[in-house]
C-alpha cells in the first residue's frame, strides 16, 4: 500500500541499521520533505546525504521502481530534479534525461505500521484510537486541538467565502444568510440558508421599519403562506383557522409584495418539525429573525463593534411579535402570552457557529488580526457543545473545556475519523506507532 509507504518515508520509521542506496552509498535523511497532495513529485523540499554531500530537493515513492515507468515520469520535466527514488521493491534501475542513475533506497513498510493501522482501520470503537488518547500528556493534546480549532476556523471561512460569492460580494447579505442557517439550528440548517438566499434583502430594506410587511415576506418566502387548493384555502397541513385574521393578511401583503418583487417561495416541504419542541419550529425562528432584523440588530457594523462576549450576546436579545407570543404555528391554538425570546443557550450557539466565523472570516478578508484574535476568544470563552461526538471524546479521556475544543473535536470527527483519514491525524499517529517493533530488522 503506497500510502502507508510514504507515511513511513514521512515520519521517516526506518530500521535500526544503516540506510544505503541500491549502488552502496550511504545515506542520511536529513528531512523528508513537505508532503505534495498535489500534481508533481510525492515529497518536496526534502535534505539528504549521500556519502556526506548533501542535496536538497524532491524525492519521489512507488510500491515498484518500475511503476516511475508506468506512471510517466520518464516523460515528465517536473521529475528531472528528483534526487532520490524509494521504493519497496526495487525492480528496474532509473535514469536522469543526461544517462546518469537516479539514487534509489530500498524501504519496506515496518510490520508495526502496518498492523497497527490495520488495527486502527477496523477498529468500531467511538473512537477508534480511544485506547492509545486516554493516556497521551496534555501538551500533545493541546496542541492537536489548537491546530484543529484553526482548521476549523478556516473551513468555515472558505464556506462563508463561498456564501458571499455566491451573494454578489455582498457581507450584509452574506451575515444574514449565515445567521439564518444557524438558527435552523442543525436539523433545518441547509432549509433555513435555501430560505434566507431567497429572499432580496435589497427589496425587504425599503420596507425596513414595517414589522409587519418584514414578516409577509420571510413567511410567504418560508412556502409558509403559500394555497394549494383550488379555493384558495391555506394548506391543509398548516390546518389555519377560519378566524385567523393575522394569517389572511400575512397572506394578502405577501401577494402583494411577491408581484412587486416578482419573489419565488422555497417549497414548504424542506422544513422539519419532527421531534422539534415548538420554541424550536421554524415559524419562531422567522419571526426571532424578523424582529432582530426589523430592530437592526442584524449589521455588519453592529457585530464587528461588539467588543466582548457580552456586547456580541446583547445583539440577539429580541422578542417576538404580538400574535407569535401566544402562537407556534399558523395551525397552533392560542396560548398564554409568553415572549419567546432566544435562550442563553441558543445564544451561544449562534456566536458559536455563525458570529465567530464571521468575524474570522471578515478578519482574513481585512488583513484584520484582531478580528481573527477575536474570533478565537468568543470561542475560548464559552462552554463547550454537548452531543454524541463530544461525550464520546469525553469517555476517552480528552478535555473538553471550552466551545474551541469542542470545535475542534467536531472537525476531527468530521474531517478525520468519519474519513478514516488516521494516517493524517496526530492521534492516529500515536497509535500506529505505539509499539517499538518498527526498530527491529522485521519488514514486510
Amino acid at each position: 500500500m503506497e500510502q502507508l509507504l510514504h507515511y513511513t518515508w514521512m515520519h521517516k520509521l526506518f530500521p535500526l541499521r544503516e540506510l544505503r542506496t541500491t549502488d552502496g552509498r550511504l545515506l542520511e535523511v536529513l528531512s523528508p520533505g513537505i508532503h505534495n497532495t498535489d500534481a508533481g513529485p510525492d515529497f518536496t523540499g526534502a535534505k539528504i546525504k549521500l556519502d556526506g554531500t548533501e542535496w536538497v530537493g524532491n524525492v519521489e515513492l512507488h510500491l515498484k521502481s518500475s511503476d516511475w515507468f508506468r506512471h510517466h515520469h520518464d516523460t515528465n520535466p517536473a521529475y528531472d530534479n528528483i534526487i532520490l527514488h524509494v521504493a519497496t521493491d526495487i525492480d528496474q534501475p532509473l535514469c536522469y534525461p543526461n544517462g546518469q542513475p537516479i539514487p534509489q533506497l530500498q524501504l519496506s513498510v515496518p510490520v508495526s505500521v502496518r498492523e497497527n493501522y490495520t488495527a486502527l482501520s477496523r477498529n468500531d470503537a467511538r473512537p477508534r484510537c480511544r485506547e492509545v488518547v486516554g493516556g497521551l500528556p496534555l501538551f500533545q493534546v493541546h496542541n492537536w486541538l489548537t491546530s484543529l480549532t484553526l482548521q476549523r476556523f478556516e473551513e468555515r471561512a472558505r464556506q462563508i467565502m463561498q456564501r458571499r460569492e455566491s451573494l454578489d460580494k455582498n457581507w450584509e447579505d452574506t451575515l444574514f444568510v449565515t445567521l439564518a442557517r444557524s438558527f435552523g439550528f442543525g436539523i433545518n440548517g441547509d432549509a433555513f440558508e435555501q430560505w434566507a438566499c431567497s429572499i432580496p434583502m435589497m427589496a425587504v430594506g425599503k420596507h425596513r421599519d414595517n414589522l409587519f410587511q418584514i414578516e409577509a415576506i420571510f413567511f410567504g418566502q418560508a412556502g409558509l403562506l403559500e394555497d394549494v387548493s383550488p379555493q384558495g384555502e391555506p394548506p391543509v397541513s398548516q390546518g389555519v383557522g377560519t378566524q385567523d385574521d393575522y394569517y389572511y393578511r400575512l397572506q394578502k401583503e405577501y401577494r402583494y409584495l411577491r408581484h412587486k418583487f416578482s419573489l419565488t417561495p422555497i417549497s414548504v416541504s424542506v422544513w422539519k418539525f419532527l421531534r422539534l419542541r415548538p420554541h424550536n419550529f421554524p415559524h419562531i425562528r422567522i419571526a426571532q429573525l424578523a424582529m432582530l432584523y426589523y430592530e437592526q440588530r442584524l449589521n455588519l457594523s453592529r457585530l464587528l463593534n461588539a467588543e466582548s462576549l457580552e456586547e456580541v450576546s446583547a445583539l440577539f436579545l429580541t422578542h417576538v411579535s404580538d400574535y407569535w407570543r401566544t402562537h407556534y404555528t399558523f395551525a397552533s391554538q392560542p396560548t398564554k402570552p409568553m415572549e419567546k425570546s432566544l435562550s442563553s443557550a441558543s445564544i451561544q450557539l449562534l456566536v458559536i457557529n455563525s458570529v465567530a466565523p464571521m468575524l474570522f472570516a471578515y478578519g482574513r478578508y481585512k488583513s484584520d488580526h484582531s478580528l481573527c484574535d477575536r474570533a478565537f476568544a468568543l470561542w475560548q470563552q464559552l462552554p463547550p457543545e454537548n452531543n454524541a461526538i463530544i461525550r464520546d471524546w469525553a469517555a476517552a479521556g480528552i478535555p473538553c473545556d471550552t466551545a474551541a475544543d469542542s470545535q475542534a473535536l467536531l472537525q476531527l470527527h468530521h474531517n478525520y475519523c468519519q474519513r478514516r483519514d488516521c494516517l493524517r491525524c496526530r492521534f492516529g499517529f500515536e497509535y500506529i506507532r505505539r509499539t517499538p517493533d518498527f526498530l527491529c530488522e522485521k519488514e514486510v
